[in-house]
């Protein structure tokens, strides 16, 4: 039997990519390929991260993932075939001190750089957690005086950001560019669905889903950055 700890992600990791192509549906194939997240079915789902969740480098996060496998994903993307248009994918993170999820921000734009759009990532997740946590701000205060303000309240423990730019195709091809956060939901990379069915082939008891060990730090669960 399903139940939601199936479904509640263990590990996860970053990943970026960009595509170019006569086609627009190709050139974001490519971008997939470019990430290393093309042979999944993303299935996209919104911003909460839960922090009993690992961060995993994709080298590590990447080989767990099977061919076809339902993959849920926060995505951004965003695509051109002007010549020389900037445009931007960015994936942004806020994770509380003690709390027990944080946020996900996407954004995706044009004519942003990549130190704008990552800003702009980060700012939208830790915006998002303050309002969550009831940590006061101004929000007339640009991201640098607020990220402080943020830091310093002792909740939030820590920002990140990942972002794609591009500038659009000089012959007129598509750009594609993406950024995405891709949740690992079996750690061993058995998969869910496979468990569930030979849970019900087999009749045998469920498998108990692993529990968070509360001992772990949050610095633990990130892989340690």
């Amino acid at each position: 039997m399903v139940n939601g700890d199936d479904f509640m992600p263990k590990e996860c990791f970053f990943t970026k990519g960009v595509g170019r192509h006569a086609q627009k549906l190709m050139s974001f194939e490519l971008a997939l390929r470019d990430a290393g997240i093309e042979k999944q079915n993303l299935v996209r789902v919104s911003s909460i991260y839960p922090t009993s969740c690992k961060i995993t480098p994709i080298k590590e996060g990447q080989p767990k993932l099977k061919p076809g496998q339902i993959t849920f994903v926060v995505l951004a993307e965003a695509a051109t075939d002007e010549p020389n248009r900037l445009i931007c994918a960015g994936i942004g993170l806020a994770i509380p001190r003690n709390h027990a999820h944080g946020y996900i921000a996407e954004h995706h734009g044009y004519g942003m750089t990549e130190k704008k759009t990552e800003d702009l990532c980060e700012d939208l997740a830790a915006t998002m957690l303050a309002t969550t946590l009831g940590i006061p701000f101004d929000a007339d205060k640009n991201w640098d005086e607020r990220e402080q303000q943020y830091k310093m309240s002792g909740e939030i423990f820590k920002t990140r950001a990942v972002v794609q730019t591009a500038e659009g195709d000089k012959s007129g091809l598509w750009t594609s560019v993406i950024s995405a956060v891709v949740f690992i939901l079996d750690k061993s990379g058995n998969g869910t669905e496979k468990s569930t069915i030979e849970t019900v082939a087999t009749g045998a008891a469920a498998p108990v889903a692993d529990k968070p060990n509360p001992e772990k730090t949050i610095s633990d669960r990130m892989g340690g950055t």
